[in-house]
């Protein structure tokens, strides 16, 4: 057994409002210590709230989490398996048994996981425990999307026109969705987080997506049912926060438009939905709450529903029997704690607000920082966190994280390094203040998804709240813009950080050889300490560029440099002196501190040696520049060649071709998993297949050849 320790400390950005809270002296008191059936941000988010309270809290932990942020903060920790999911986050006889063994009182299952698994909440009851979490019977009315359309029909909540029956014949599914009219949506009827969800466009690919929702549904949630519903072509995605006791209370603590998103999967949510009047923000609530009470609903949970922009009217879409990933932009324009409110009520406390005392203050954002790359359909990617810097946490400025710099984000999890969440006393004010902050987060290491969400977040579009499901593929143009060239002043950092590391070493190398005189060394002649003299150091605008581009440093006698950078064209751009601050000494490597041309930088550069990458973080932008390849590297890393490469590490779900077939540009060629989605390899160009190189099932790292075309 594991055992850490950690400070008490209230969570960040949490302002509770206390005029109204609800004490009774006849209340059970809260729980001694509980269990956190999860790992990471949310881990950690239970974990600060339960330390304020003066609640111990026990982790569990997978083989690659041993030295995750949650075992660390956690009282007690407990391992509970290897790396894989199945074999210990999903294993709840593991977990009750530690649950046992640490005695603890509860479980607080977080988001994903167990979180929504019926039977989970009823072992937990059964073994004597609370689970922090709506009672069993609730997770299986509304955790079956078909089943729970029924339900909320006869609560008279409106739902979307679709099949949502038990035949699950391919044939009978597809004459439905004629019968509705295309576009469709494929839904799983256990799925979440956009998995088991596929749009289909016209009949001729009902097939193929039918399967491919299939798959991931079983892999995901054990079950492969869908349900077949008319797509609105222009829907908001609106959900309503709800809360209900074990009394019979329950209260609606307002909405949030998480419309924008990709794959399926939000990542910029905000409170309350712009643009409702009164009357629908009003009419929202009542349902969503008539939606709980429908299954005797107690906890934190989210309806959610469609806001179909074209007539106003929302449709009931599902309920997640959870706290959300973006229950913080909820907390900070309620000024509540939704976890300790959780607490609470599964201690069988009465909810501590009522209806009458909720209000809405201010305005608030949340943006997901995940390891991705936007350039490549937003696939997911894996590696170390070499550099992380965010935001400093104020009360208007949150970071919602589990991971720190020298972490690592595995292929095993969720790719989510972590959540800012931002405050302000209107919409606008808030979404300056999230383009600020995202300004200020730093991220070396797996690609992420930043600078894509400052586009967003500085769309004229999104500014206006002219927002929809369909935001991202309607602005596509706008938010990947063709690349333009870098700054000259960028290349004029990196090379000026390289000169300056430099000259710290020739620095140092003088001072030992005065004070060793009769070294042989002491006589290099070679050294140009306090003369003038000249370094070109010369970069790549990508990997792909052939021409480089050259930065001419002069080392003058004074200690300044003369800089100037002559650009892949040819052309000449005259930076001017410049002279590093004493600042550059600073105990920060990265740091770079210095009057260029007249002007003060304070910027951030970080080397990748890894990637031969130089990172440049400078007027809130991260840009990025290369060091070019020595020639016997490249000739290595040209054998992929007529190849198609693994874009992160995965497992082989299926293999669609065979050595010597004909593909067509755009034809699926092999069907992928990894971080619980699948991702299907298509065929660059018309080709004959060579070679395939994996069989389904087999373990590939990253940027491992599949298969082989013939030249």
């Amino acid at each position: 057994m594991l055992r850490f320790f950690a400070a008490r400390r209230a969570v960040p950005g949490l302002s509770i409002n206390r005029s109204s809270v609800r004490h009774q002296a006849t209340h059970a008191p809260l729980f001694d210590k509980i269990l956190i059936a999860n790992r990471g941000e949310i881990a950690c988010r239970v974990m600060r709230t339960a330390k304020r309270l003066g609640i111990k809290s026990v982790a569990v932990f997978s083989d690659a989490d041993r030295n995750s942020m949650h075992v660390q903060m956690a009282d007690e920790a407990y391992n509970i398996g290897p790396a894989a999911s199945a074999e210990s986050y999903l294993r709840m006889d593991k977990i009750l048994n530690i649950a046992k063994i640490s005695q603890s009182k509860a479980i607080h299952p977080g988001y994903g996981f167990l979180s929504e698994n019926a039977g989970f909440a009823e072992a937990v009851a059964a073994s004597g425990l609370s689970f922090i979490g709506p009672p069993a019977q609730s997770i299986v009315d509304m955790g079956s999307k078909s089943a729970s359309k029924y339900i909320m029909q006869a609560a008279n909540v409106p739902v979307v026109p679709g099949y949502h029956g038990e035949n699950q014949s391919p044939a009978f599914l597809k004459n439905e969705a004629s019968a509705m009219g295309y576009p469709v949506l494929i839904k799983a009827i256990k799925g979440g987080g956009g998995k088991g969800m596929r749009i289909v466009q016209s009949a001729d690919e009902f097939d193929l997506m039918l399967e491919s929702a299939k798959r991931e549904a079983i892999k995901s949630f054990g079950d492969d049912k869908v349900l077949i519903e008319k797509y609105i072509t222009r829907p908001r995605h609106v959900e309503v926060q709800v809360f209900a006791d074990k009394l019979g209370n329950a209260v609606y603590l307002f909405e949030r438009d998480c419309s924008v998103q990709r794959r399926h999967q939000k990542i910029l949510e905000e409170a309350p939905a712009p643009g409702l009047t009164a009357e629908l923000r009003a009419s929202l609530g009542e349902k969503a709450v008539a939606a709980a009470k429908a299954v005797n609903y107690v906890g934190a949970g989210t309806v959610e529903f469609i806001l179909d922009t074209d007539t106003n009217q929302f449709y009931f879409m599902e309920m997640n029997t959870r706290l959300q990933v973006e229950h913080p932009i909820t907390e900070m324009i309620t000024g509540t704690d939704l976890v300790e409110w959780q607490l609470r009520v599964a201690a069988g406390h009465s909810l501590p607000l009522d209806q009458a005392s909720l209000r809405i203050n201010g305005h608030a954002f949340e943006a997901r920082i995940y390891a991705e790359n936007p350039d490549k359909n937003f696939m997911p990617d894996t590696g170390r966190l070499v550099h992380l810097r965010t935001p400093n946490a104020t009360n208007d400025v949150r970071i919602e994280t589990g991971v720190r710099q020298g972490d690592e984000v595995s292929v095993h999890y969720d790719p989510m390094i972590s959540k800012l969440v931002v405050h302000a006393e209107d919409r606008t004010e808030a979404l300056r203040v999230l383009r600020k902050s995202l300004g200020e987060f730093e991220v070396v290491g797996p690609n992420t998804n930043i600078e894509f969400l400052k586009k967003l977040a500085s769309h004229p579009s999104f500014i206006s709240a002219d927002v929809e499901t369909g935001f991202i593929k309607r602005h596509e143009a706008d938010l990947f813009p063709p690349k333009q060239a870098t700054d000259p002043l960028v290349f004029a950092q990196a090379a000026l950080f390289l000169a300056g590391v430099e000259k710290k070493k020739l620095a140092d190398l003088a001072a030992s050889l005065s004070a060793e005189p009769q070294s042989p060394w002491s006589s290099l002649s070679g050294l140009r300490l306090n003369s003038t003299s000249t370094r070109e150091y010369a970069f790549l605008e990508s990997r792909d560029s052939k021409d480089p581009v050259k930065v001419s440093v002069e080392f003058l006698a004074s200690g300044e440099f003369q800089v100037q950078v002559k650009d892949h064209a040819g052309v000449v751009h005259k930076i001017g002196n410049a002279e590093l601050s004493a600042a550059q000494e600073s105990a920060d490597p990265s740091l770079l501190v210095a009057r260029i041309g007249g002007r003060f930088i304070q910027s951030r550069v970080v080397h990748s040696a890894s990637d031969d990458a130089m990172h440049v973080f400078f007027d809130g932008t991260k840009h990025v520049v290369y060091v070019p390849i020595p020639a016997y590297r490249a000739v290595a890393s040209d054998a992929g060649h007529g190849s198609v490469l693994t874009p992160m590490p995965c497992k082989i779900s299926q293999v669609l071709v065979k050595a010597g077939d004909e593909v067509k540009a755009g034809q699926p060629l092999v069907i992928l998993e990894a971080m619980k989605m699948e991702h299907v390899i298509k065929s660059p160009r018309d080709a004959v297949v060579e070679r395939v190189l994996f069989n389904a099932g087999d373990l590939v790292g990253d940027g491992k050849r599949l298969l082989t075309f013939v030249e």
